[in-house]
């Protein structure tokens, strides 16, 4: 039975707009993949909570198998039409379309997926969408368009994953960002310290949230010597992206001091972790736990914090020194440049069964 066909519940947004377009695209998507639909769901913010008009709208369709060429080619007809429509959301569209063979292990993590970027009109081969941190807020909070509930596709990524994850993303986090964005907006410096609030987030908690919750989780956790600089980060929340305007003054300085105290916060709050004396090996084990730090010591790491911050809420901390060791990581070839490789590779020009880069 097609989407527009079923019952459709309750809508999965309070945008309108939104709610009819995924109506559409789901039955759409639906036709094109036939028996090779398995469902359709919303993941990032629209799951997690606190999305508004700034947010993209995340979409992740999962099917039987990986989809066939023709598949291919209408499903880039379908996301190359979309775009080129009025209106809000059909510029804020993000998915990929997983198989769920591949959602069922964690061996499945990193694979390559179809994927389209919001606004974009062309379809690339991307691991965007394949990571802990989106496979854990599917299974946990994901909004089902059609299909099975999530829980029953998507294998559970545990605190111990999300927080090694979290981790390595906290080490590249500039080189990574630096790749695709510049800090010419003030955008990009708002991202950066949402990110790393939610980053820390992850860490302390096992658990995702959103970039305003974990905003506001940090104002309350995290050093007071930072309140400041995350208070501007929510009070400009709403401006968006507009490529033309600057970052505040002394923001971005602020903000590359804010990644080394995140740098150095994510040391402390993984050797908490370290000292609870859990193997690695366990993780894929998916042992049932509680995913939060006791409370005990995740209270003295941030009341160190709290007894550290000498120079009052009103100041900011100094800035750090050149950033050799970034620019080093930066030469490394970053996800988002894998992500242009993959598209380059598209294996619509090679053999039909080759795996994806």
């Amino acid at each position: 039975m097609l989407g527009s066909e079923r019952d459709p519940g309750p809508p999965p947004t309070t945008f309108p707009e939104l709610n009819s377009l995924l109506r559409e695209l789901v039955a759409r998507v639906e036709a094109i993949l036939g028996e090779n639909f398995v469902g359709a769901y919303l993941q990032g913010s629209f799951a997690i909570g606190d999305a508004d008009l700034h947010s993209d709208c995340d979409f992740l369709v999962v099917t039987n198998a990986r989809v066939t060429l023709a598949q291919k080619h209408a499903l880039r007809e379908l996301h190359d039409e979309i775009p080129a429509r009025e209106g809000h959301w059909t510029h804020h569209l993000e998915g990929s379309y997983a198989p769920s063979a591949e959602l069922e292990t964690l061996d499945g993590l990193g694979k390559h997926w179809l994927y389209i970027d919001h606004g974009a009109r062309e379809m690339q081969w991307s691991t965007h969408c394949n990571t802990e941190v989106v496979r854990w807020t599917l299974r946990e909070h994901g909004v089902t368009l059609a299909g099975p509930a999530p829980r029953e596709l998507v294998r559970e990524v545990s605190a111990d994953s999300l927080r090694r994850s979290m981790r390595q993303l906290v080490e590249r986090f500039l080189p990574d960002l630096l790749s695709w964005a510049t800090f010419d907006t003030s955008w990009a410096q708002r991202y950066a310290v949402s990110t790393l609030c939610r980053m820390l987030y992850t860490l302390s908690t096992g658990e995702v949230a959103s970039k305003r919750a974990s905003l506001v989780w940090a104002k309350d956790a995290l050093d007071p010597a930072w309140h400041g600089l995350i208070e501007q980060t929510l009070d400009d929340r709403t401006l968006g992206l507009v490529f033309s305007d600057p970052p505040r003054p002394g923001s971005v300085d602020a903000t590359m001091a804010f990644l080394e105290y995140a740098r150095g916060r994510a040391e402390e709050l993984a050797a908490v972790v370290e000292q609870r004396g859990q193997p690695a090996s366990q993780d894929r084990e998916h042992r049932h736990r509680d995913p939060r730090l006791g409370l005990d010591q995740l209270t003295e790491v941030l009341s160190r914090d709290r007894q550290a911050a000498d120079v009052g809420q009103g100041q900011r901390p100094a800035s750090p020194g050149p950033i050799r060791e970034q620019a080093e990581l930066a030469d490394e070839l970053s996800r988002a440049d894998l992500d242009t490789l993959a598209g380059q590779l598209d294996p619509d020009t090679s053999l039909e069964n080759q795996e994806e880069p």
